[in-house]
């Protein structure tokens, strides 16, 4: 069996202490609070200024936080930046949210298509069609048993136990919003009472201890 390198096992220790610590932080749900972090570990809310009563808001949680708390989060946030900026009410001129996945590989840490070498295992992934149904197919190399293909309908794919596999998921809200000042607009379902929405949502709102 080749001998990891020493610049190998330094890489594999580095990557398996960032996943480490990774699952570590998102034991529990994101509190309220400006965004923290980067890339995929961004978590909290944030908001940038486009025009004078209009606004980019966004919600970030950890793979420990459920869609509907981001969405609240991100209701909750709208409602608070349209007070501070004189508002009494917002309209939603554009939501969405996204559902972001990481998968990491150990050992082999990395995402879809990454992985090392060496006798320390790789992964790979591809999707394909067989028997008229579509399902994801992996390449993998286990210890000491070289490069093999699993299926979803056959077997167990790490038998060998060579190789952990960990799926993390997120949600992220992002909205645009327009304030408004006076009574908010009866006939748009989009127009939000910015003083009802922090009243009503508060006592729900979890933020850093």
């Amino acid at each position: 069996m080749p001998t990891a390198s020493p610049t190998l096992k330094k890489s594999l220790a580095v990557a398996l202490g960032a996943v480490t610590l990774l699952t570590s932080a998102c034991a529990t749900e994101s509190t309220y609070r400006p965004a923290v972090g980067r890339g995929f570990e961004r978590s909290g809310y944030s908001d940038r200024q486009i025009e004078a009563n209009r606004f980019m808001v966004s919600f970030s949680g950890n793979s420990y936080t459920a869609r509907d708390t981001v969405e609240k989060y991100l209701l909750y946030r709208a409602a608070e930046l349209t007070v501070q900026n004189g508002g009494d009410y917002f309209v939603f001129a554009d939501r969405d949210v996204d559902k972001k996945t990481r998968t990491y590989t150990s050992p082999g840490i990395g995402g879809f298509g990454g992985g090392f070498g060496g006798g320390y295992g790789g992964f790979g992934y591809g999707g394909g069609f067989g028997g008229g149904y579509w399902g994801p197919s992996w390449r993998y190399r286990g210890r000491g048993f070289g490069w093999r293909n699993w299926d979803p309908y056959f077997g167990d794919p790490f038998f060998d136990r060579g190789i952990d596999v960990t799926t993390i998921d997120k949600y992220e809200a992002n909205a645009e919003i327009v304030i408004g000042k006076g009574p908010k607009p009866k006939d748009n379902i989009r127009a939000f009472d910015a003083h009802e929405v922090i009243a009503n949502l508060g006592p729900s709102i979890v933020t850093p201890k």
